[in-house]
C-alpha cells in the first residue's frame, strides 16, 4: 500500500467519525481542501440514502461550493444561516492545545470566517498533521492584498521567517477566492509564540488574514494506523 493511499484512507476514517456528529436539520460548514472534500463525499452519500435529512451548508471556498452542487448538498449564505451547529474541516497542523495551522487548501479567508460562526468547530486529520509546535513541519499561509504586495512580504521577513509569495507552477501568483494573494511564511525550528504573532499579523494594514486557527477547534478527530482518537478542548461542549 502506498504511503498517499494510506493517508488517504486514514483521512476517509476520520471523515466518517466526523459525519456522526451530525444531526437531521443541522445547519453546518463544510471545509475546502483534501480532507474535508472526503467529509463532503461522504455526506452527499448521506443525503442520497436517507441517512441524514435536512441538512443545509455554508460552503468555505468556491471550490467546495461547486463540490457540495454536484452532490447535492444544499447550500445557503452564512447572512442566512446565522449561527452555525457545527463546522467540519481539516488542518493543515495541530498542536497539543488544538491550536492550528490552515490554509494551504488556499481558503484561509473564508474559512476563519465560516468557522468563528459554529457553535462547534470538528477538525478532522490523520495523525501525521500531530505536532509538537506550529510552524515545525508546513508554512504559515498569510493573505495580503494586491497593492504592494513586496511591502507585506519585506514586512513579514522581519517576523523571523523566511517569506515568500505563493505561485503557481505556471508563475502567475496564486489568487484566492478573494482576489488576494498569498504568501507562505516558513518559520525554523517552528512559530514561538503563535498567540503573539497571530495578534502582530491581525494588527498589520494589508494583511487580510493569517492561517494561524487559535482558541477554535473544539474537537479534532485523529486516524492513525492503531484507530481513531477524539480529542476535545477542555470547556468545550
Amino acid at each position: 500500500m502506498s504511503d498517499d493511499l494510506d493517508s488517504r484512507e486514514l483521512k476517509t476514517v476520520a471523515a466518517r467519525k466526523a459525519l456522526g456528529f451530525l444531526k437531521n436539520g443541522m445547519l453546518i460548514g463544510l471545509g475546502s481542501g483534501s480532507t474535508a472534500s472526503l467529509f463532503n463525499e461522504l455526506l452527499g452519500e448521506a443525503l442520497q440514502t436517507g441517512w441524514l435529512r435536512d441538512i443545509r451548508a455554508v460552503p468555505t471556498s468556491d471550490k467546495t461550493a461547486a463540490q457540495a452542487v454536484k452532490l447535492g448538498i444544499p447550500l445557503v449564505s452564512l447572512t442566512n444561516a446565522e449561527e452555525l451547529d457545527l463546522a467540519v474541516d481539516g488542518a493543515d497542523e495541530v498542536d497539543p492545545a488544538l491550536n492550528l495551522i490552515k490554509g494551504l487548501g488556499r481558503a484561509l479567508l473564508r474559512e476563519k470566517i465560516i468557522e468563528i460562526h459554529a457553535r462547534r468547530f470538528i477538525v478532522i486529520v490523520d495523525e501525521s498533521k500531530l505536532v509538537n509546535a506550529l510552524g515545525s513541519r508546513v508554512p504559515l499561509p498569510v493573505e495580503i492584498v494586491t497593492f504592494e504586495p513586496q511591502v507585506q512580504i519585506r514586512w513579514l521577513n522581519t517576523l523571523g521567517c523566511c517569506a515568500e509569495q505563493w505561485f503557481e507552477e505556471s508563475g502567475e501568483p496564486v489568487i484566492t477566492d478573494n482576489g488576494n494573494y498569498l504568501v507562505r511564511c516558513w518559520f525554523s525550528p517552528a512559530i514561538p509564540d503563535p498567540h503573539k504573532l497571530a495578534g502582530e499579523l491581525n494588527n498589520r494594514p494589508g494583511i487580510v488574514e493569517n492561517g494561524l486557527f487559535m482558541d477554535l477547534a473544539s474537537d479534532v478527530i485523529v486516524a492513525g494506523k492503531t484507530g481513531v482518537r477524539i480529542i476535545t478542548r477542555p470547556g468545550r461542549i
